[in-house]
């Protein structure tokens, strides 16, 4: 392990930047042409409508370096493919698919010696803000923007590497408005974190498990998921929580395994039953695929399995990430190299 990776395993997640990032304005549904440059800071006026009324997505993808030191992005159309889907549920204008592959990618290759060694990764976080100054457009989209692709050297997302995680379950509050779950917008992210820093505090919890009414939907930042020596149980993509790259890759490798995935509604009575026996995860791009060991309901404890990281867990995140770093092949076409 070299002394760059030791030191960005170390670091919190995202908190170390790369020093080239990709650029470009938006006006109507014209972009212009990026530009790849220094990283530097933003300039917005004090109106812009971003700062009011929150118009903003963004994507968040890897690249791992590979056995022989390439760059390999892991899934970089599907992230495309939901990052414009995101702009269309905030009245954005969809950024051109060649336009957002061609800047990632060359964000990525511009960085290429700043990818650390596996397990570390190169986290590529693109984002698309509207920047008009208009404070009285609460009613309407802006007509003008930045798009931009930033990235860091990461290691674990959850602080203490591969480790059984606590989350409370939340049979209340919403993590997202209907129909407005499948954006990933910073907004709802928002409306998680209170529920998410008041379940820290008060149960030492990781994540919170959303849960309204009963309907077992997703954490804060990850999707769920139930998995045993058979079976891999998820609830069905609804446009209530985000449709994720990392749970759709994990649900085709399960399938691939041997596994039967089962795609339903799951209630709380569901997955507590299931922690008597099973497993849990949550799955995510920063998350990869982290084993649930206690889940917090009303007051109560409850193990999952035998309250460490299962094994089923561990075989399908290794699956994953061989295939991301290139110890295993990639018979799914998932990998793009720079």
């Amino acid at each position: 392990m070299t002394a760059k990776t030791d030191a960005v395993l170390n670091a919190p997640f995202g908190s170390v930047f790369a020093p080239v990032m990709a650029i470009t304005r938006w006006s109507g549904d014209r972009f212009d042409d990026p530009s790849v440059e220094p990283l530097r800071p933003l300039e917005l006026h004090p109106g812009a409508h971003v700062l009011h009324y929150a118009s903003s997505i963004f994507e968040g993808l890897k690249a791992h370096r590979g056995p022989e030191g390439q760059t390999r992005l892991f899934r970089l159309d599907r992230h495309v493919d939901r990052m414009r889907r995101s702009a269309e549920l905030l009245c954005l204008p969809p950024p051109p698919a060649e336009l957002l592959t061609a800047m990632i990618a060359e964000t990525a290759a511009a960085n290429r010696n700043e990818v650390p060694d596996p397990p570390g990764s190169l986290y590529l976080r693109p984002a698309m803000i509207g920047t008009q100054a208009d404070v009285g457009a609460a009613a309407k989209p802006p007509d003008e923007g930045l798009l931009y692709v930033v990235a860091c050297p990461v290691g674990d997302y959850f602080t203490g590497g591969i480790r059984p995680l606590r989350v409370l379950v939340e049979d209340e509050a919403m993590r997202s408005t209907p129909g407005f779950g499948a954006a990933k917008t910073g907004a709802n992210y928002a409306a998680a974190l209170r529920t998410v820093v008041e379940a820290r505090t008060a149960h030492g919890a990781d994540q919170v498990l959303f849960a309204p009414a009963g309907d077992v939907q997703e954490t804060g930042a990850s999707n769920f998921l139930l998995i045993d020596d058979e079976r891999v149980v998820t609830k069905p993509v609804d446009g209530t929580f985000l449709p994720g790259v990392t749970r759709e890759a994990v649900l085709i490798l399960a399938d691939h395994l041997g596994y039967t995935v089962e795609e339903r509604d799951v209630s709380i009575a569901d997955v507590l039953d299931w922690a008597r026996h099973g497993e849990a995860a949550l799955s995510g791009t920063a998350a990869v695929l982290a084993g649930v060991g206690t889940l917090v309901y009303r007051g109560v404890e409850h193990r999952v399995g035998s309250g460490e990281v299962g094994p089923n867990t561990l075989r399908l995140r290794k699956a994953l990430t061989d295939l991301q770093i290139g110890a295993a092949p990639d018979t799914f076409g998932w990998i793009t190299e720079v």
